[in-house]
């Protein structure tokens, strides 16, 4: 007796796997499909300039799933930050700059481009979002100076440092990826390079004996 499939179904040809509905993410997969989406959408158009609709484009999905995880874009481009910052943590660390924090920082960006350049770069130029870029400047600034206290005297230089080194490493790393990330294996050296050129401009000259 055969077994024929039902009216209306196709068997699956020879050596052809038989396919089923998509498998429905669950929540928390679907949130962070819809974050990774959203951060290369924002990276290449910035907040005001994207929309919705491109996000839904870019994940896969439609509006409808968007507003069952988010309440507004303004709602996702803070939860995008957030995910930036808080991935960036967990692979640079947050308590000092030890020996190894500039390749560290490298990889990251490699990892995430987007991410890093709208933590960095986009943040920053959106007055809606300019808390959460001050914040991070600010915390930056005092690991900075934390560090920097045992090369440079307290004063106006070592503020001047404080602020300047977090600012030009991150954009010495943007440069570097906007560049197209060359010469990946020297590249935190070369950064290192410069770091260490504006800390020596901030230390006190000199004295002749």
């Amino acid at each position: 007796m055969s077994t024929a499939p039902p009216p209306g179904s196709a068997r699956p040809a020879e050596g052809e796997a038989e396919v089923g509905p998509p498998r429905r993410l669950r929540r928390a997969e679907r949130r962070e499909q819809i974050l990774a989406a959203a951060t290369r959408a924002f990276a290449r158009a910035g907040f005001t300039a994207t929309g919705l609709d491109d996000i839904a484009a870019e994940a896969a999905i439609t509006r409808v799933i968007l507003y069952r995880h988010f309440e507004s874009k303004a709602d996702m481009y803070r939860a995008v930050l957030d995910r930036a910052c808080t991935r960036l943590a967990e692979t640079v660390g947050t308590g000092n700059y030890g020996e190894d924090a500039i390749a560290t920082l490298v990889r990251a960006a490699a990892a995430d481009p987007d991410a890093f350049r709208l933590l960095f770069r986009h943040a920053a130029r959106e007055p809606e979002f300019g808390d959460q870029a001050d914040a991070l400047t600010t915390a930056a600034a005092e690991v900075a100076r934390r560090d920097l206290a045992a090369q440079i005297p307290a004063g106006p230089w070592l503020d001047w440092a404080a602020r300047l080194i977090p600012a030009l490493t991150t954009e010495a790393v943007i440069a570097w990826l906007d560049a197209g990330q060359p010469d990946p294996g020297h590249a935190a050296r070369r950064i290192g390079q410069v770091i260490h050129g504006a800390i020596q401009a901030a230390r006190p000259p000199d004295r002749p004996s």
